[in-house]
């Protein structure tokens, strides 16, 4: 692996917010995926609207969008990003619901913390949602799966 300077340090070995100041205005955009483990009890609840709380993956998918919205505010070093698009999808697995988020942007800097935190927020909704009904949810897998744009190019996660 190649020697990476840290760019959060500043000289006094403190952190910082990356100066994006002359970096250019380009597309960027990202996806993450996720999982939140289920039994089949709670999984037919989710798929029928059948929980206490109501529509799971409805509340999930808005929770998904706004925390996108306001990575800034939760992951510090974090850039307020103009986003253009959020996405988020759910597949019901056989024993998991799957979660995966699309991001875009045109911005200084990328998105991918953006789309890792609508899947994390996402799953977070979905465990809250369910609590009631099982316990011991595991929350997984939680990933970078691609992001193109900026200065370090397209990334796909190999599989």
């Amino acid at each position: 692996m190649e020697n990476l300077e840290l760019t959060h340090i500043n000289e006094q070995g403190r952190a910082r917010m990356v100066d994006v100041t002359q970096k250019d205005v380009t597309f960027r955009q990202a996806e993450a995926e996720g999982r939140v483990r289920v039994n089949s009890e709670t999984l037919a609840l989710i798929r029928t609207g059948g929980t206490p709380k109501g529509d799971v993956l409805a509340v999930a998918q808005v929770a998904g969008i706004l925390a996108a919205k306001r990575t800034h505010e939760l992951i510090p070093m974090c850039h307020p990003l103009r986003l253009t698009a959020v996405d988020i999808a759910f597949t019901l697995e056989e024993e998991a619901v799957h979660i995966r988020s699309k991001v875009k942007c045109k911005g200084e800097t990328g998105v991918e913390m953006e789309a890792l935190t609508a899947v994390s927020a996402a799953a977070l909704t979905i465990y809250d949602m369910c609590k009631a009904v099982q316990r011991d949810m595991e929350i997984t897998e939680i990933r970078l799966c691609r992001k193109s744009g900026g200065k370090t190019g397209s990334y796909v996660k190999e599989w």
